[in-house]
C-alpha cells in the first residue's frame, strides 16, 4: 500500500527478499562457525525484517537481521553475526547500498 498498491493478500517482494536473506545468512553463519570451531545450536535461527524507507521520490530497503543462539553467550553470538555479515552473499551484494542492522536476541 505504501507504494500505491492495494495492500491486499499475498507475498510482497520485501518478504521474499527477507526469506532469501535469512536463509543465506544462516548458511554463512554455519560456514563461519565451522571455521571458528563453534557448534551452533540446532535450534538457532535468523529472522530478517525488510522494510521500505522513502528516499526522495524513490524507496530504499531497510534490513534487520536478528539471530537467536540458545546456549551461546551474547558476545560470541554478536561476533558470529558480524563475521557472517562479512561473507554472506546478500550482505556483500547490499553493502553500502542498504542499511543492515545486526541484532542478537536473548
Amino acid at each position: 500500500a505504501e507504494m500505491g498498491g492495494d495492500g491486499g493478500p499475498g507475498t510482497n517482494p520485501e518478504q521474499l527478499f527477507a526469506a532469501g536473506y535469512a536463509a543465506c545468512f544462516q548458511g554463512a553463519l554455519g560456514v563461519v562457525a565451522r571455521r571458528q570451531k563453534v557448534e551452533l545450536p540446532a535450534d538457532s535461527t535468523i529472522t530478517a525484517r525488510v522494510g521500505l524507507q522513502k528516499s526522495g521520490l524513490a524507496f530504499a530497503l531497510d534490513v534487520e537481521l536478528e539471530g537467536y543462539f540458545p546456549g551461546i553467550e551474547t558476545a560470541q553470538a554478536e561476533a558470529l553475526m558480524h563475521a557472517a555479515h562479512e561473507v554472506c552473499p546478500y550482505s556483500v551484494a547490499t553493502r553500502g547500498n542498504v542499511d543492515v542492522r545486526l541484532k542478537v536476541r536473548g
